[in-house]
């Protein structure tokens, strides 16, 4: 009996020791990937078509939270732990970036960098152009998106860096605008689906997006699919998936 006894304790304290690894397991896996979601890499995933041809709907990517330092916004629920940013880099223009919607500090939205503090923005004829400079675009091709005719367009912004834009025309609702000033501590962003994007052109649903407000650079697709199979048509998958899209760098 006494043997009988001692082997169910035995059994117990295995079981209960098995149990409490795991957890200490899960524990772990959890605080290191909070810790790398907070000051390394986030995921993020493209729900609208604003950033057309460079992101599509069903991308998933990587944003770097360390490439502009840190903010209260590059916390999870945003914190107001500190005022500013902490190791501050500041963005280049062309960066694909992640940033909290000024006006909820809370939405999250994606696009690029294309004024700097201090510069003069304005898009004439749909044409941007840099502090008085037209910005050069090189058409590309003519595509058809359902009963639409799009063309493709090679930009590049004054520091050299190149990337596609999407244009319906040249008379949209954002094709012609007043000069927009870019306040200091701020940036002006334009998505790439340039006659499809509420951006920075729109001042009171974006507007200039403070400093502080930059979560980070997106910088690689790690995943993607083009929405033909919904999650439990685990047999569709394989078909779903843009293969030539993944590991894809963003620029």
């Amino acid at each position: 009996m006494r043997k009988t006894q001692s082997s169910e304790t035995m059994a117990k304290k295995e079981k209960t020791g098995g149990f409490g690894e795991t957890l200490r397991t899960v524990i772990y896996a959890v605080l290191i990937a909070l810790v790398i979601r907070t000051f390394a890499f986030e995921p993020f995933s493209i729900p609208s078509g604003s950033m057309v041809p460079t992101l599509q709907v069903g991308d998933y990517l990587f944003v770097s939270k360390y490439s502009y330092g840190y903010s209260q916004f590059s916390f999870p629920f945003s914190p107001p732990l500190f005022d500013g940013r902490v190791l501050a880099d500041r963005p280049e223009r062309g960066d694909v970036a992640v940033f909290k919607l000024p006006k909820d500090n809370s939405t999250d939205y994606i696009k690029r960098v294309i004024g700097l503090p201090g510069d003069e923005i304005q898009v004439q004829d749909g044409i941007l152009h840099i502090n008085g400079e037209a910005v050069q675009r090189e058409k590309i091709e003519e595509v058809r998106v359902g009963s639409a005719a799009v063309t493709i367009y090679r930009e590049t912004l004054p520091n050299g860096v190149t990337h596609l834009i999407r244009e319906r025309g040249d008379d949209q609702f954002f094709d012609n605008t007043p000069v927009y000033e870019v306040p200091e501590g701020h940036y002006f962003m334009m998505g790439d689906n340039r006659d499809s994007s509420q951006d920075s052109r729109a001042l009171s649903q974006v507007g200039y997006v403070p400093f502080d407000n930059l979560i980070g650079r997106a910088e690689v697709i790690f995943f993607s699919h083009d929405g033909s199979a919904d999650l439990w048509e685990v047999w569709a998958w394989p078909t779903a998936i843009r293969y030539g899209r993944l590991l894809n760098g963003i620029g």
